[in-house]
C-alpha cells in the first residue's frame, strides 16, 4: 500500500484549471482497485491519495498520467507502508 502526498506547485486558480481531468483520472483509478481513498488537505495545499499496487515503479507510471502531474501543478511524495491493523470500516487495507 502507498500513501500519495500531493503538494501544489502551482496557485490554486491553474490547479483547478485541471481539477475536473483529476478527479477523471481518479475515477478510472478507483475504477480499477487501484486507488482507496482520496481528498484534499486542510489547508488546501494539496491532496492524499491511498493506492494499493503491487510495486512503486507501477504507482508511478500511473502518476505520470495524473494531469496535474503531466503540467507539472504538484510535487508527488509516495511513501510505501504495510499496513497491520484497520478499522472494520477499512478491512479492505490489510490481506
Amino acid at each position: 500500500m502507498f500513501i500519495i502526498n500531493l503538494t501544489y506547485t502551482s496557485d490554486l486558480a491553474l490547479v483547478d484549471q485541471y481539477l475536473d481531468a483529476h478527479i477523471c483520472f481518479l475515477n478510472e483509478h478507483y475504477a480499477t482497485g487501484v486507488f482507496q481513498a482520496s481528498g484534499k488537505k486542510v489547508p488546501r495545499t494539496g491532496g492524499i491519495i491511498f493506492a494499493t499496487i503491487a510495486s512503486k515503479k507501477a504507482l508511478q507510471d500511473i502518476i505520470a498520467k495524473d494531469p496535474f502531474y503531466k503540467n507539472d501543478l504538484a510535487h508527488y511524495e509516495l511513501i510505501e507502508f504495510l499496513p497491520s491493523k484497520t478499522s472494520a470500516k477499512y478491512h479492505f487495507l490489510v490481506d
